[in-house]
């Protein structure tokens, strides 16, 4: 049995400008509309911190060798709103995009505070298209369940009861005085397609001055749902190994959260019809920088890992030498990867990058083993 990923494409779903108000470009979620016909959408903005995300779109006729030119998604609202999310699937075919909403108050702000190392105050948000991306109802937000603003950058997951199911991380907001519980992933779950929603805890962590970042839940082949996110350990800004729990009752409750053995950043997932599951990450600080995926069958009390490997190398990690913590976000040189498997059997993996060669959108076409 080979027990290496191949490594069979590479290539740009959009190359960025060197300034301007797209020079920066996040989030690239992918699904499949048909057999060939690929949609990706990410969002752009003028610098890493500037509060002036505008979603876009771009396809890709021939299963991801070439794409369009991006297209903006809402463009009337580019003043008012920044916008940053995923797209994902329906069972009925719709395409839905999920993330977070940030009012904007005047040009050229910032949706991040150092005062209270918090975000601008935001909502959940989802819209649907019903014609596989050509046409977009607005926005509609969600309020958060509890205090505080949200990082959101996992897909919005219809599970097999029809549920919608999705989750976040907490973050502080620009006032000092709001205590926010940051020690956890939220879960939230509707049953009415966004009427209302149910929340509690997905992942909790024993240090309490532990806090997550870029979470995000699937389901599995067999109806479990996994969830993972980056896991920070307090005030020295620490890596902790991937933390993920499951659940078997349509995310109502949660395996106390464990650790994926993975010291990563920035993952997503991804359920492959086996019944394993696709971790995809970053790797700044304790590997070979670049694009890390791992091929695993979790239970409660094993992630179950039975691949780990780089499958994109990075010529720079940070743009000016930074440590590469989470603290240094805006420093970062590559990040945000998702992976989609494709008809093929192949996987599709995809992620920004600015790095000498180039910046924008780069795409990994990976063989896994048979």
């Amino acid at each position: 049995m080979n027990s290496t990923f191949d490594i069979i494409d590479e290539g740009m779903i959009a190359q960025q400008p060197e300034t301007g108000p797209t020079a920066v470009a996040a989030c690239s979620r992918c699904v499949i509309i048909d057999s060939d016909e690929l949609v990706c959408t990410f969002s752009v903005q003028s610098a890493l911190g500037q509060n002036d995300f505008k979603k876009v779109m771009v396809r890709s006729p021939d299963g991801g060798s070439t794409w369009s030119d991006p297209t903006y998604i809402w463009p009337h609202l580019h003043s008012s709103l920044s916008i940053i999310g995923s797209i994902s699937k329906g069972r009925k075919g719709e395409l839905i995009l999920s993330g977070i909403q940030i009012p904007i108050d005047r040009a050229g702000e910032s949706f991040w505070s150092e005062a209270t190392e918090g975000m601008k105050q935001n909502a959940l948000f989802f819209a649907n298209s019903s014609d596989g991306g050509a046409n977009w109802s607005d926005p509609t937000s969600v309020p958060l369940p509890i205090p505080g603003s949200a990082e959101n950058p996992g897909v919005l997951t219809v599970i097999s009861d029809g549920a919608w199911i999705c989750c976040y991380s907490p973050y502080n907001n620009f006032d000092p005085d709001i205590k926010v519980d940051r020690n956890q992933v939220v879960w939230m779950r509707s049953e009415d397609e966004g009427k209302s929603w149910s929340h509690g805890s997905m992942l909790r962590f024993d240090n309490a001055d532990s806090t997550a970042a870029e979470a995000w839940v699937i389901e599995l082949v067999d109806g479990r749902l996994l969830g993972a996110c980056w896991h920070i350990a307090g005030q020295d800004d620490k890596d902790m190994p991937n933390a993920y729990a499951l659940s078997s009752d349509g995310g109502r409750t949660w395996t106390p959260t464990n650790n994926t053995g993975i010291l990563g950043q920035s993952c997503a997932l991804a359920a492959l019809p086996d019944g394993r599951a696709l971790l995809v990450y970053n790797q700044r600080k304790h590997g070979e920088p670049g694009i890390h995926l791992a091929l695993a069958r979790p239970t409660s009390d094993n992630f179950g890992l039975e691949i780990n490997e780089p499958v994109w190398k990075a010529t720079t990690r940070t743009r000016n030498n930074t440590a590469g913590n989470h603290n240094d976000w805006q420093d970062y040189a590559f990040g945000e990867p998702s992976v989609l498997p494709l008809p093929d059997g192949t996987v599709l993996v995809s992620f920004w990058k600015i790095q000498p060669d180039a910046r924008g959108i780069d795409y990994v076409r990976v063989r896994l083993p048979e």
